[in-house]
């Protein structure tokens, strides 16, 4: 008798334990399922939507109304950057900085745009007479302005000199 009482006893025990395991492995299939079912929804979002984030940003971008720029001499001639931030200010643009670039031999001017809405860039390169070829991207969110303009050699050809 003690035997079968005994036996009753260790079938309880295993029937929790194999119990237990069974309801976690449940939860973590459920879990598991759940994640796939996700991962396989987001892969159809991006197969049926095949418009590239980038070419919606650049159709819906416009000018901003103040643009914050700043002005780097990369020429080395003296007082260059004044005389562009000069100009710019005259023509209502925020320069919110001025200084040298780290080197003095660019050959032409650059425009960069450092907030990812290249129409600003594009805006201040036509008001400078830079070609829109020299205007690039390098986003930075270190950078509280919107565009640097960094002056080459060639000055002397853009609007703040004519």
């Amino acid at each position: 008798m003690e035997k079968s009482n005994s036996k009753k006893s260790a079938n309880k025990s295993v029937d929790i334990k194999t119990s237990t395991n069974n309801l976690f492995l449940n939860i973590a299939v459920f879990i598991l399922l759940t994640l796939i079912i996700f991962m396989v929804y987001s892969i159809y979002l991006k197969l049926t939507n095949p418009k590239s984030e980038n070419n919606g940003l650049a159709q819906n971008q416009s000018v901003s109304e103040i643009i914050q720029v700043e002005v780097l001499n990369g020429c080395g001639v003296g007082g260059i950057a004044d005389r562009f931030t000069d100009f710019l200010r005259n023509n209502k643009f925020d320069v919110v900085n001025m200084g040298n670039y780290i080197r003095f031999d660019l050959d032409e001017t650059i425009v960069i745009d450092r907030t990812g809405n290249k129409a600003n860039a594009l805006f201040v390169a036509k008001a400078l007479g830079v070609k829109s070829e020299n205007v690039i991207q390098q986003l930075n969110n270190d950078y509280f302005l919107d565009v640097s303009i960094v002056i080459g050699r060639d000055y002397y050809t853009l609007q703040p000199l004519k």
